[in-house]
C-alpha cells in the first residue's frame, strides 16, 4: 500500500534531477516554426586545470600577478606595487608591530590588535576593509564616528586619580607646558608642506598629525577621525608608538636638559585630598569645558564622567565595568579598526615618513616644554620642584610619571617621585583634550 503511494512520487523526482541535470537551450530554425533542444553537455577537465584554477583563487597569484583593476575597501584603484610588495613590506611592518607587543611589552594592549588588524587589512582577494568586510564593520561600529575613543577616556577617567593634582595645583601648568609640542608641531607641519614641497598637507591634516605631541592615543584617533581619517593609520601608529617608547625617547631629553644636582631635588609629601574636593573637580573641568571650549566636551565629559562616578563611591559596579570589561573590550575593537587603516597603498606613502618624523619631533617639543617650565618654576617656588616631573605632563598615563620616577631615583636612591609626578601627568590628559577641543574649533 505504501509503495503505490511513493512510487510516482519518486518517479516525479527522478523525472525532475533528470531536467534540471540536462537544461536545453531552444534554437529556432530559419524559416520553419519549429526549435531544436540542444543538450548542454558536461565538459570534464583535467586535474590540472583544475589545479590551476584553484591557484588563480590564491593570495601567492594575487600578490604576484596584481590585477590592474583590483580596489582597496573605499572602492579606490590599486597600484601594482601596493598589491604586490606594498604587501609584503606592511606584513614585515606589522610583525615588527607584534615584537615590540610580544618581546618589548611596549604598549601591548594596543600595539597586538592593530598589528593584527594591519595583517588582515593586508590580505589580498577577500577584501576584509570594505563596508561589508570584518574590519570595516569595525571601524565604521566605533571609529569612524568617534565613539570608541570616548569608551576609552570613559575607562581611563575612572582609573584616574586627580588626588596628586589637587594637592598641588600648580603641576598642572607642567601639564599645560607639554601641550606645546602640539601647537609648535603644527606649524612646524604647515611649514614643512608649505616651504620643502616633500609632503603636501592640507591645514586639517597637519591639526590631526600635531595632537601625536600629546601622547594621546584615543584623542589622536578621535581627531584623526573627525579631522583627517585619510591618515587615521599613520596617526594612530606614530602615537601608540611614542607612548611605547616613552622608556626610550623621554630619558635622554630629560637629563640633557637638567643638572644632576636637579634631579636629585626631593620633594616634600603631599597633602592628603579629601573626598568632597575629589567629587567637585570632574564636574568643575565639565562646567568649565562647556562654557569656554564646547568641542572638548566629548573627551572631558566621558573623562570625567568616569572619574565621576569611581569617586561617588556609590556605583562601584559600574566603575569595576569601565575600568576592566567595557575597556577591554573596547580596546579591542578600536586596534582591529585602526590597524584596518595599515593597508600598503595609504601607509607605504611618503606622508606617513612626514607624520612619523612629525610626531617624534612634537613628542620630544612636549617633553622638553614640560621639563624647562619646571626648572623655571623651581627658581620661584617656595617648595622645591624637581624638574623631571614636568616630563611627565605629556599623556602617557602612567608611563610618563613611572619614567620621570625611575630616572629620579637612579640621581639619589630612594627619591620617590611617582606621586608627584602624577599630578601633571593627569593634568596632560586634561590638557590634550582642551587642546583636542581647539583645534577642533578652529580646523572643524
Amino acid at each position: 500500500m505504501l509503495i503505490r503511494y511513493l512510487l510516482p512520487i519518486l518517479i516525479f523526482l527522478g523525472a525532475s534531477s533528470v531536467w534540471a541535470s540536462e537544461p536545453a537551450v531552444a534554437a529556432p530554425l530559419s524559416g520553419v516554426g519549429q526549435s531544436v533542444q540542444a543538450k548542454e553537455e558536461h565538459v570534464p577537465k583535467p586535474l590540472t586545470v583544475l589545479l590551476k584554477d584553484f591557484f588563480k583563487t590564491t593570495g601567492i597569484y594575487a600578490i604576484v600577478n596584481p590585477s590592474p583593476e583590483a580596489r582597496n575597501g573605499q572602492g579606490e584603484k590599486m597600484t601594482a606595487f601596493a598589491q604586490s610588495w606594498g604587501r609584503i613590506i606592511m606584513f614585515i611592518v606589522v610583525f615588527v608591530l607584534f615584537y615590540l607587543a610580544i618581546v618589548k611589552k611596549f604598549e601591548p594592549l594596543l600595539l597586538l590588535p592593530i598589528g593584527f588588524g594591519g595583517l588582515l587589512a593586508n590580505i589580498p582577494v577577500v577584501n576584509m576593509t570594505g563596508p561589508d568586510g570584518f574590519l570595516g564593520i569595525i571601524y565604521n561600529m566605533g571609529i569612524g564616528n568617534e565613539f570608541f575613543p570616548l569608551i576609552i577616556f570613559m575607562g581611563v577617567g575612572a582609573m584616574t586619580d586627580f588626588g596628586p593634582l589637587l594637592s598641588n595645583p600648580k603641576t598642572a601648568l607642567l601639564g599645560a607646558a607639554a601641550q606645546f609640542g602640539i601647537f609648535g608641531s603644527l606649524v612646524g607641519a604647515a611649514a614643512l608642506s608649505q616651504y620643502t614641497g616633500f609632503v603636501d598637507f592640507t591645514m586639517r591634516q597637519c591639526a590631526s598629525i600635531s595632537i601625536i605631541g600629546g601622547a594621546d592615543g584615543p584623542t589622536s584617533i578621535f581627531i584623526a577621525s573627525a579631522l583627517s581619517p585619510e591618515l587615521l593609520g599613520a596617526i594612530a601608529v606614530a602615537a601608540y608608538s611614542y607612548m611605547a617608547l616613552v622608556p626610550v625617547i623621554q630619558p635622554p631629553i630629560m637629563k640633557a636638559l637638567t643638572t644632576k644636582e636637579e634631579r636629585r631635588i626631593v620633594m616634600p609629601q603631599l597633602r592628603k585630598v579629601n573626598r568632597r574636593e575629589k567629587l567637585i573637580f570632574p564636574l568643575l573641568i565639565v562646567v568649565l569645558s562647556a562654557m569656554l571650549l564646547p568641542e572638548s566636551t566629548p573627551l572631558i565629559g566621558a573623562f570625567a564622567f568616569g572619574n565621576f562616578a569611581k569617586e561617588s563611591g556609590v556605583v562601584e559596579r559600574l566603575s569595576h565595568e569601565m575600568q576592566n570589561s567595557l575597556i577591554n573590550i573596547v580596546t579591542i575593537f578600536l586596534g582591529l579598526g585602526v590597524g584596518s587603516k595599515l593597508q600598503a597603498d595609504k601607509f607605504l606613502v611618503l606622508d606617513t615618513m612626514g607624520i612619523l618624523v612629525i610626531g617624534l619631533v612634537a613628542f620630544a617639543v612636549g617633553t622638553a616644554a614640560g621639563v624647562l617650565l619646571a626648572k623655571l618654576m623651581n627658581r620661584f617656588s617656595k617648595e622645591p620642584i624637581n624638574p623631571l616631573i614636568g616630563a611627565a605632563g605629556v599623556s602617557a598615563v602612567p608611563m610618563a610619571a613611572r619614567v620621570a620616577n625611575k630616572v629620579g631615583a637612579e640621581a639619589r636612591p630612594g627619591n620617590v617621585l611617582l606621586m608627584h609626578a602624577m599630578g601633571p601627568n593627569v593634568a596632560g590628559v586634561i590638557g590634550s583634550a582642551v587642546a583636542a577641543g581647539v583645534l577642533l574649533s578652529i580646523f572643524n
